[in-house]
């Protein structure tokens, strides 16, 4: 590697042009500092940013399987204490590797009450392996194993609340993060690095690859996931939440619209029956969360 440093995460990794997940781990270090020891589970962020013997990570970076990322970091957690040092401990995962692969040693270290931060980057399919549905995916979305066609409109199913999990574990900070807002993603790091617990943040990270949009729409389409209502940014501590972003919300389709896998709602023919099951997600969203911003007349 040549040239000045990018900080902690280093450039002359191998991500995808406009890669969030890349966007994701740079700010997280930032925030975190170089007192930090990463565990991170198999998937797209390992793939790229570790090919062997190149590391992008300037941080004390361990890879675990798919499944036990958070178990590892129960153990480092548990090891660092009984050495009485004071490095953090952040554990990254896929949505794959947190929502479905993962979900066991989540919840058991999460239970015990191990004092680590887990940060999940949702790019709502099984991205490094070929594009299938993880229990991330949204409603209608395209993927390698809920294919759109004939007999279909793509996932059947809604995505897991994996937050609501975590906070009924009784988890003292759980937030949730998009690349779209860097900013606010610093500051949610920090506040989970500072708060003791187990602590979860899921970083919305739109994947150009999986969901087909060119690279420089990244921030884009992650601001058009919030201002949709699709994606909601909020915090929650002691399992309430304490704070949201609110949007003068656009109708789903400017989302949609925009990305290969939900382009059969809009082929051959506009299917405003699937299109308005998916409004109705972002509606319910609205009012679960009280995003809607009201315009004076």
């Amino acid at each position: 590697m040549t040239g000045e440093s990018c900080g902690l995460f280093e450039y002359g990794h191998r991500a995808c042009g406009g890669c969030a997940a890349a966007m994701a781990a740079r700010t997280i270090l930032d925030a975190a500092g170089k007192d930090t020891i990463i565990v991170s589970a198999t998937g797209c962020m390992e793939v790229f940013s570790t090919p062997y013997p190149e590391t992008a990570w300037k941080v004390p970076w361990i890879h675990s399987l798919f499944e036990n990322n958070s178990a590892v970091a129960s153990g480092i957690v548990a090891s660092l204490k009984k050495q009485g040092r004071k490095e953090k401990v952040i554990a990254l995962g896929g949505d794959g590797a947190t929502f479905d692969i993962g979900i066991l040693c989540l919840s058991g270290a999460f239970e015990r009450g191990h004092d680590f931060v887990y940060i999940c980057y949702d790019n709502e399919a099984y991205m490094n392996t070929g594009i299938q549905r993880s229990g991330a995916t949204p409603y209608d979305a395209s993927t390698t194993t809920s294919p759109a066609g004939k007999c279909s409109t793509g996932n059947r199913r809604p995505k897991k609340d994996l937050p609501m999990i975590l906070a009924a574990h009784g988890a003292p900070y759980v937030a949730t993060a998009s690349v779209a807002y860097l900013p606010d993603l610093k500051k949610k790091v920090e506040k989970a690095i500072a708060t003791e617990g187990p602590c979860y943040l899921q970083v919305h990270a739109p994947c150009c690859t999986g969901w087909g949009f060119e690279g420089e729409k990244t921030m884009t389409i992650g601001k058009l996931a919030i201002e949709t209502g699709l994606w909601v940014n909020y915090e929650m501590e002691d399992g309430k939440v304490t704070r949201v972003k609110k949007v003068v919300r656009k109708p789903v389709e400017v989302y949609l619209k925009e990305q290969r896998r939900f382009r059969h709602l809009f082929k051959p023919k506009l299917n405003e029956t699937e299109i308005a099951k998916i409004q109705a997600v972002a509606d319910r969203n609205a009012e679960r969360f009280g995003i809607d911003i009201k315009l004076k007349k």
